[in-house]
């Protein structure tokens, strides 16, 4: 699958992704990989995903795009729409981005820790 498929009707979402992927290009060379649900950046292992709700959820006032960090500790940020620990010092951390602008310097600073703990 590519991007153009992947964001097929999907405008907003596309340039919120756009913004995603050149903060994830400041943090380091990452390797981007395409599937039906998901984008991923890995280093040695994943450690950011980019997904789409309107894909698994049927409510109008979802989020165009959902950026999801993997960080070696709980960030106490309220901005955070979710965490979890799915593995001992794994925490994924799920951010709900709105407008390009949210894609601030403490998400840049998020991804270049998730990126350095995935190397």
């Amino acid at each position: 699958m590519d991007l153009d498929v992947f964001f097929t009707g999907r405008e907003l979402s596309r340039r919120l992704f756009e913004t995603v992927r050149a903060a994830v290009e400041e943090a380091g060379p990452a390797e981007m990989r395409i599937s039906k649900s998901q984008i991923a950046f890995r280093r040695r292992r994943g450690f950011a995903w980019v997904w789409l709700p309107a894909m698994y959820l049927r409510r109008s006032n979802t989020a165009p795009l959902v950026l999801s960090l993997a960080l070696p500790c709980h960030d106490p940020s309220p901005r955070w729409k979710q965490i979890v620990e799915p593995a001992p010092g794994r925490y994924m951390h799920h951010l709900e981005i709105y407008a390009t602008d949210e894609i601030d310097d403490q998400v840049r600073m998020w991804l270049k820790q998730a990126w350095e703990s995935a190397g």
